[in-house]
């Protein structure tokens, strides 16, 4: 009877010993590889207000010379404010906003065992910051050609003094034919007086 209790605890001990060591077995692999655990702002979600910064959570501890976060907006604009930094297993990113829109962070890190690991996430802004620049400098450039009929106005009164010189040549003509008349009249009139003292 003894025997029996006794050969039953050992099976009963060895079936514990396999299951546990089988149970454990896969963990080992499961516990190298890193995932992403939250963010913020969270994935999926709706910001009427943009973040100074997005912060990525992990599982284990990424290290700062494997890891690669970007951050792109619409039209797949950099939003990236600046360099990422480490706090344990936090990566925090500067956030730059542009337009309103959908905004991609893309991280890629790798695991203890070496396998990579990369993901996204998503959120969009309703509200963003419209370049009015451009639509506050194009008022000065419309009304530039404003300026130029005011510089050509002189150009329209420069034929004046062209008939201010033809009436002064034509009050000289008048003049020459005046003395000529009187010149010829008075070589006529002295040919008559000539000619009136010869007949007597």
């Amino acid at each position: 009877m003894g025997g029996r209790v006794a050969r039953a605890a050992r099976t009963w001990l060895v079936v514990l010993g396999v299951a546990a060591a089988v149970s454990v077995l896969p963990a080992a692999p499961a516990a190298a590889h890193n995932s992403l655990t939250g963010s913020d702002p969270r994935d999926g979600a709706r910001l009427a207000a943009a973040p100074e910064r997005i912060e990525l959570r992990f599982l284990a501890t990424p290290k700062e010379a494997t890891t690669e976060v970007t951050v792109t907006g619409p039209d797949n604009v950099a939003a990236t404010g600046g360099a990422p930094t480490f706090s344990g297993k936090r990566v925090i990113v500067p956030f730059r906003p542009g337009a309103a829109g959908l905004y991609i962070v893309a991280y890629r890190l790798a695991s203890d065992d070496g396998h990579p690991i990369k993901g996204e996430v998503r959120f969009t802004l309703t509200t963003g910051t419209p370049a009015e620049a451009p639509s506050a400098s194009a008022p000065p450039t419309s009304a530039a050609p404003t300026a130029a009929p005011t510089s050509a106005a002189p150009s329209p009164a420069s034929p004046t003094p062209a008939a201010a010189e033809a009436d002064d040549d034509g009050g000289t003509g008048w003049l020459w034919a005046a003395g000529a008349v009187v010149v010829l009249a008075a070589l006529g009139g002295g040919l008559l007086l000539r000619r009136r003292a010869a007949r007597r």
